[in-house]
């Protein structure tokens, strides 16, 4: 069934058209929040969220082809609300296997895997947030603003810094790998 026709329904109160419309997103929405959260219950909570506020708020959705990011904006900032509640916790990173990452070999795909959780672990929240919601959701970087309620250059702005950040973290972790090999073929 088309996703439109399931979307008006939901908005009508049909619980079986909401059931069929985030099964397929589900994972998805789960995958960003565990990457936002880095806590697999924590993101369950917030997936949780996220469709009870969906379903609350779908009735006032105006334009139903926007389904997709208007989900995906409330599940950034239920991920943000539950890090507010719970800044002195701390959490780790976990990607789960429904990550759709393109695959050429498996053992770098774990190592690329494992870097890019160790530097999206050392960034601030807020920028975890703007870097899942552009890369690994795909949405534009004015629908990521308008989901973290930030003003656009705000959201170019954290996402240059956290790229950067991330580059730095990674060509130091790269250094670091390359200087231990080296001691440790001339022991």
């Amino acid at each position: 069934m088309d996703q439109r026709v399931l979307v008006e329904r939901a908005g009508e109160g049909d619980h079986d058209a909401f059931a069929e419309l985030v099964r397929g997103i589900v994972a998805r929405l789960d995958a960003a929040a565990r990457l936002i959260l880095r806590d697999p219950e924590l993101a369950r909570d917030a997936v949780q969220e996220t469709l009870v506020h969906a379903w609350r708020d779908l009735p006032g959705l105006r334009d139903p082809d926007r389904f997709d990011a208007w989900i995906h904006r409330i599940t950034v900032r239920s991920c943000l609300t539950i890090l507010r509640r719970r800044r002195r916790r701390v959490l780790e990173v976990e990607l789960s296997e429904t990550m759709d990452f393109p695959v050429i070999d498996e053992g770098s795909f774990v190592v690329e895997r494992d870097e890019v959780e160790r530097v999206l672990r050392r960034l601030e929240p807020g920028m975890r947030a703007v870097v899942v919601a552009h890369y690994f959701l795909g949405q534009p970087l004015p629908e990521v603003a308008a989901a973290l309620g930030i003003p656009l250059g705000t959201a170019k702005s954290r996402l240059h810094r956290s790229l950067h950040a991330m580059r730095i973290e990674l060509m130091a972790g790269a250094t670091t790998d390359a200087l231990e090999l080296g001691r440790r073929s001339l022991a």
